[in-house]
């Protein structure tokens, strides 16, 4: 017998590990089309046990529910995802694990579905075995049987191309069975996990079947992978066609840095705390630098990768996104329009080198020894071609003309065949302008930073000089750091749980609008163009940290690269 809304918020604990959990919060946030079959008595009827006149479920109020209340996450309403390239890598080493933590959690309704859309002659049944693999596989989350019934009975698969209408009139089809089964009320998420070049013929056929426009009171909305064209002409037309089938609003680009627990925590450092935001600017920070650093190679990635390159692959949408969120101003309210405001306002202001030859830098990663082992150079690499000239590491120096930032450097790398696995952002802070001690007592004093972590170890290491004990005056680098795994008993979620919970309760704020990705594009245009009319890229051995001439390029300024 299915529960009233009361009955089961009374029932379940919050947190409660079953994809039922929230059946109180599911019933109050379900989208309208849903809630106008949910009938809620009121508390009269309650207390005679004579069923009285019934209320829309968007008036009634979970009574045991306070707003004050932080215990209680935020849980999706009915709804259903439907994965577009669902056998690739992404999908099922990211995406499906992600979906089986979220209702593991109890983030999902009752009722959630999911559908995979694919080239693959296979059943339900076949879909269902091929997810239940994965989530075993690279699930976060203990597995329970329990919640893997719940969720299996809501996956569909649908075979067949992006081209072939047959196949979108039996995906069609399968929604509707899926809102008259599962209760999902027309609300679903088409999240496209395949190559760029599919986009638009897939958001055509969308819209000529009728799937983008959703019933009444219901919801459609478009999740797209970057990368966001491979230019600013190629972006903007992918824009255009996106926004001709949906609103900008229903448009969702993942960028799945922004859904890690310490990108999300700059604003929480800079905003929520006194002590940070009066020197976070050019009276006191001498230069920024952010890095990305993978100690793999290309891997099977070479058709992908060969052509679009380091700078193209991280710094156009990553790197430029967390000086964004490093940079901007506090915005009027953590809302998505107002951090759009504040973070195009840094994007626009970026001013290039004048000299890209000396302030900027690509390169290719050679022969080496990595993790005790000979690796191959790039050029080396299976189903590259020897003559390439796609850029396995980039690094670049930027400024920002604004009264905050005027003069002071951002530097940003990434770069593949590193010394190791890393991504952080330091700021690095200005020396004392005066220095009471001998330069003997202060020879291995380095400048103070702030260093945010974004993996793989999420924190904050704040690093300032210290007396060494003795009874000399000698002063030396100490570090205080903040890590997430210690500090908190709760383990951080996989960005992609945060990133499709969000995407299933239309929150925006962590999702690069079209605006912010144009914006980017003229960024890092103008660099490409250069690299390609100058040379080819520099080599560097596998293992190291990079080419002698990014060292160089910030030697030039009297800086060093620093060593995470």
């Amino acid at each position: 017998m299915t529960k009233k809304p009361a009955e089961a918020a009374a029932a379940q604990a919050p947190g409660a590990a079953t994809a039922g959990a929230p059946a109180a919060e599911a019933a109050k946030s379900q989208a309208p089309a849903a809630e106008a079959k949910t009938e809620a008595p009121t508390s009269e009827a309650a207390t005679s046990d004579v069923r009285g006149p019934v209320v829309p479920a968007a008036d009634w109020v979970n009574p045991l529910r306070d707003p004050r209340d932080r215990r209680l996450p935020r849980i999706a309403g009915p709804s259903g995802i439907v994965i577009f390239g669902v056998t690739g890598d992404l999908s099922r080493k990211k995406l499906m694990p992600a979906v089986y933590d979220l209702a593991n959690r109890g983030l999902l309704p009752p009722g959630f579905s999911l559908v995979g859309f694919a080239r693959r002659d296979w059943e339900n049944q076949d879909f269902a075995e091929v997810v239940h693999s994965a989530v075993k596989e690279h699930a976060r989350t203990p597995f329970h049987e329990e919640v893997w019934q719940q969720l299996a009975e809501g996956m569909r698969f649908v075979p067949g191309d992006f081209d072939d209408d047959t196949a979108f009139k039996r995906l069609r089809e399968a929604i509707e069975e899926l809102d008259t089964s599962r209760g999902t009320g027309g609300n679903f998420a088409f999240y496209l996990s395949v190559p760029p070049k599919f986009f638009p013929k897939v958001v055509q056929q969308l819209k000529k079947h009728g799937l983008a426009d959703p019933p009444q009171g219901a919801w459609r909305r478009a999740v797209i992978e970057k990368p966001f064209g491979h230019d600013l002409a190629s972006a903007i037309r992918l824009n255009q066609i996106v926004h001709e089938v949906f609103d900008p609003e229903q448009v969702f680009r993942i960028d799945h840095y922004l859904g890690k627990e310490t990108v999300q925590n700059i604003l929480a450092l800079r905003f929520a705390n006194q002590m940070y935001e009066p020197v976070w600017n050019r009276s006191y920070v001498d230069h920024v630098q952010i890095t990305m650093a993978e100690d793999i190679g290309i891997g099977g990635r070479a058709g992908y990768y060969d052509g679009i390159g380091a700078a193209r692959d991280v710094i156009q949408n990553h790197l430029l996104q967390l000086m964004a969120l490093t940079a901007l101003e506090e915005p009027i309210a953590f809302d998505a329009e107002a951090l759009l405001t504040e973070k195009l306002k840094v994007l626009k202001s970026v001013r290039l080198p004048e000299d890209l030859g000396a302030h900027t830098v690509r390169a290719q990663y050679a022969e080496g020894w990595q993790g005790g082992e000979k690796v191959v150079g790039y050029l080396q690499e299976e189903a590259i071609d020897p003559g390439s000239k796609t850029d396995t590491y980039a690094a670049v120096r930027l400024e920002i003309d604004n009264r905050r930032w005027a003069g002071v450097p951002f530097y940003l790398r990434t770069g593949k065949r590193l010394g190791r696995r890393v991504t952080e952002i330091a700021v690095i802070f200005q020396r004392a302008p005066h220095s009471p001690f001998d330069t003997m007592a202060t020879e291995e004093l380095g400048q103070n930073a702030i260093v945010i972590r974004v993996q793989p170890d999420e924190g904050v290491t704040v690093r300032f000089g210290s007396k060494v004990p003795g009874t000399s005056m000698e002063i030396r680098d100490v570090a205080m750091d903040f890590a997430y795994g210690e500090s908190f008993t709760e383990s951080s979620p996989e960005a992609y749980e945060r990133l499709i919970l969000d995407v299933l309760l239309g929150d925006a704020n962590l999702f690069p609008r079209h605006q912010e990705v144009e914006e980017s594009w003229k960024i890092l245009d103008p660099i490409e163009a250069h690299w390609d009319e100058h040379g080819r890229p520099a080599q560097y051995p596998a293992g190291t940290w990079g080419p002698r001439e990014a060292d160089e390029m910030l030697a030039r300024d009297g800086r060093s690269w620093r060593r995470p």
